[in-house]
């Protein structure tokens, strides 16, 4: 049986997912000092239900080199990050922090490219 007061399943989840954003977002604007870290967009955070993992989606604005590099750097400031996070959350465990590019944007691009062909008539598409 629940406690009266707990909240409903997947509340917590999301708010310690809203915190942790708010947190890496915070960081990076104000706290990040790697110049391998380029301009960043946090897209989203997704949680694990037992708060150990928090995998935090991005963009990067420029090309390849540049978005393999902020990865790297990112990565690197992982650590600092969860120590912030830390001093946010009144958690048990502080969860563990995974950057994964958001390859989304990109997706889209190209099925719209792919709808445009095949919307093309046969003789341009040649």
């Amino acid at each position: 049986m629940r406690h009266r007061n707990a909240p409903p399943p997947g509340r917590r989840p999301r708010r310690v997912a809203e915190t942790v954003r708010q947190v890496v977002t915070t960081f990076l604007q104000e706290e990040a000092r790697d110049p391998r870290i380029g301009f960043v967009t946090v897209t989203g955070v997704e949680i694990t239900h037992d708060l150990q993992r928090a995998v935090v989606k991005f963009t990067v604005h420029g090309d390849e080199a540049a978005r393999e590099q902020t990865f790297e750097g990112l990565q690197h400031a992982a650590v600092a990050v969860r120590r912030r996070l830390g001093e946010a959350l009144s958690v048990r465990v502080v969860p563990e922090i995974v950057f994964t590019p958001d390859r989304g944007r990109e997706h889209a691009a190209r099925i719209e490219e792919l709808l445009a062909e095949l919307q093309r008539p046969e003789d341009e598409a040649s």
